[in-house]
């Protein structure tokens, strides 16, 4: 993690000069993600006849979309070298929360919507303040909010499924424009959204300069604290934005929607090139594992592939892609 950037001038030193010494600091990860999605989608097209179908890429992609949402907000909280374990439950309230206030509460839907995401991300709120204001680790602080995030959905919805929906909402899950589903287009718009905001604005910086040495950050007089406030709480916006997708895909609000989530938001992170010791990672190589860890699902489902035996294929992709970043950094 310690490339010898020097960010003591980071308010001052102009945006491309900084972010060209990000960039040739390392090698670039989504290059290398690239060539494994090229790889794994050819070994797939012979496994299976059904995998290049236009049915098919399209459901993958749909699929990819709830995933890569949440994968973004991960990118800039692993980047800052922290972790939230927070976003599966956070998609959990976020859907039970939309359709308790459109259902039981008989709310307009449009502001059932912003209630339900202003929900999902209070958790943000609340882990932005602890990791900021304590020395609480953000393992510890996102672990206690995954557990009362499942309990604030369970007691909310009873533990049972909310239903009753409008057809109109379900197109923002299930509706088409062309050929694309909508959740597509929706995950492309906050790509180059965050992209923008990683790599092109001031807090983009002082994200990776966090990662990278929180010391130097705070003496060049960047209020770190602030930063990593902003950082979860921009994670869990996304996972609510995820949240609200699923409660249109479902049709309902499900309390145990998202379980498990988290760990394939850090997956595709992960996988995408972003080093899980923070200061290096980018929104393409993210978006880039997304597409891969939702191959090895779907081929892995086309192929009757046990799912036990899909975890243990899943963990080992996953070791793998922290296996070969680990032996670039060696070689640096």
């Amino acid at each position: 993690m310690n490339n010898n950037l020097n960010i003591d001038s980071l308010k001052t030193i102009d945006h491309k000069g900084f972010m060209a010494k990000i960039n040739n600091s390392y090698y670039k990860p989504e290059i290398f993600a690239f060539v494994a999605l090229i790889l794994l989608g050819t070994v797939l097209s012979f496994a299976s006849p059904y995998f290049l179908t236009t049915r098919n890429i399209i459901n993958l992609a749909r699929q990819v979309s709830l995933y890569a949402i949440i994968g973004f907000g991960m990118t800039f909280v692993i980047i800052t070298g922290g972790i939230d374990l927070s976003v599966g439950s956070v998609v959990a309230v976020t859907c039970t929360f939309i359709a308790g206030f459109a259902v039981n509460s008989q709310l307009p839907i449009w502001l059932s919507v912003i209630l339900g995401m202003g929900v999902g991300s209070l958790f943000g709120v609340f882990n932005g303040f602890i990791v900021a204001n304590t020395k609480v680790p953000a393992f510890i602080a996102t672990l206690g909010t995954l557990t009362m995030g499942q309990g604030v959905a369970r007691l909310y919805s009873g533990g049972y499924p909310i239903t009753g929906f409008s057809e109109g909402f379900t197109v923002i899950g299930r509706g088409y424009i062309g050929p694309i589903p909508i959740p597509v287009y929706i995950m492309i718009f906050i790509c180059i959204v965050m992209y923008v905001l990683l790599n092109k604005t001031r807090f983009g910086r002082y994200v990776y300069g966090l990662g990278e040495n929180e010391e130097t950050l705070r003496l060049s007089g960047v209020n770190v604290r602030a930063v990593k406030f902003k950082v979860f709480v921009l994670t869990s916006f996304m996972a609510s934005i995820s949240g609200l997708i699923l409660a249109s895909r479902l049709n309902s609000g499900q309390p145990l929607a998202g379980d498990g989530w988290e760990l394939d938001a850090i997956a595709v992170t992960v996988v995408g090139g972003t080093d899980i010791a923070g200061g290096r990672g980018t929104v393409i190589g993210t978006l880039i594992g997304a597409f891969i860890i939702g191959m090895v699902n779907n081929g892995l489902n086309l192929l009757n592939v046990s799912p036990y035996l899909q975890l243990v294929v899943k963990g080992l992709v996953i070791v793998g892609a922290v296996f070969v970043r680990a032996g670039r950094i060696r070689k640096k």
